[in-house]
């Protein structure tokens, strides 16, 4: 009977593994989780169509709501509403709660989730994003002291324990990327976003920016550090074009940016809406390629801030037309 048991078990055995690998060989390249990523991601390339791989480039506040077809082709992240969307307000109460908490949040974001991957043609997950500079910016999460104030501490300890805390309160609420943290280098007081930043010192900033960083990564979230590059200039005006050598930008405004990359494991970088030396940072052929993906050795992606990349056209005029800004940045890349 012993004899009899084990050969039925190793048939069983030999079934589930011709089974599994059939099933191996049915399922597309880019979804088979043990190929390498270089190669899962040349066979979704090849499958996409014009229209996927344009709306792979949009990340936006919202949510497919009603309007489900407008999304058939997917699109890269959301940036999730807070309130569902919808003519019947007094139905979207019954249904998700007078207010947001992390439970419905992570919910709605799994609902939205599901669509894509089920849905869409090719199955493509979205990202959502949110902004977390002190704390996330959601119902009921901690608000921790602004950045300039935790850099105050020059605590690097306290600054990972309440990292790591925003991190936890991000994760469950299904959120996959934080647009955080700014560490451009606050040159001038004058500058209305001095708060965001961890100062004047690109020492200080560099390791406020690791500490911050590195829970998030750890924790399975995209950290996006920003803005890439010295988005302040003369007088403290945002945005502003700017005109500096590259020894002062390797020294000054650079080491931030390549700490949390290189030590805190930022995925994300998100260019500036200023020129830097009369090219948009969103389409800068030395700030992108020469210096992010050759010197740093980048691997990561590249985001706008919003509506950035437009701004060649009615920003820096280095562009005719909103199309001729569009196509700058994808010939740089």
């Amino acid at each position: 009977m012993a004899i009899n048991r084990n050969k039925y078990y190793l048939i069983l055995c030999l079934l589930l593994i011709v089974v599994s690998t059939v099933r191996a060989q049915t399922v597309a390249p880019y979804k088979n989780a043990h190929l390498p990523i270089q190669e899962r991601v040349k066979d979704l390339l090849k499958r996409m169509t014009p229209e996927e791989k344009f709306w792979q480039l949009f990340m936006i506040p919202g949510e497919p709501g009603a309007e489900e077809t407008k999304y058939a082709n997917g699109i890269f992240g959301f940036q999730v509403s807070a309130a569902p969307q919808g003519t019947d307000a007094s139905a979207q109460l019954l249904k998700y709660g007078a207010s947001e908490n992390a439970l419905s949040l992570a919910k709605k974001i799994n609902t939205i989730q599901k669509y894509f991957i089920e849905r869409s043609r090719l199955g493509i997950p979205i990202i959502a994003f949110d902004e977390s500079l002190h704390g996330l910016v959601r119902s009921g999460a901690t608000s921790f002291p602004q950045a300039i104030g935790l850099a105050a501490s020059w605590d690097t300890v306290l600054m990972r324990k309440v990292a790591l805390a925003i991190a936890t309160e991000t994760k469950v609420r299904g959120i996959r990327q934080v647009l955080t943290p700014v560490i451009n280098i606050a040159s001038d007081v004058r500058w209305g976003r001095t708060e965001e930043t961890y100062g004047e010192d690109p020492f200080l900033a560099s390791e406020m920016a690791v500490a911050y960083v590195s829970p998030f990564e750890r924790s399975g979230i995209i950290t996006t550090p920003k803005h890439f590059i010295a988005n302040v200039g003369d007088g403290g005006r945002d945005s502003y074009p700017i005109h500096y050598n590259e020894r002062l930008l390797d020294e000054i405004f650079l080491p931030p940016f390549k700490a949390a990359i290189e030590r805190g494991g930022s995925r994300s970088i998100m260019t500036a809406y200023n020129s830097l030396d009369g090219s948009p940072s969103t389409a800068n052929d030395w700030l992108l390629n020469k210096k992010l993906k050759g010197d740093w050795h980048f691997k990561g992606f590249v985001i706008s801030d919003a509506s950035a990349v437009g701004g060649a056209n009615v920003l820096h005029f280095t562009a005719k037309d909103y199309a001729d800004a569009g196509k700058k940045p994808l010939a740089t890349d």
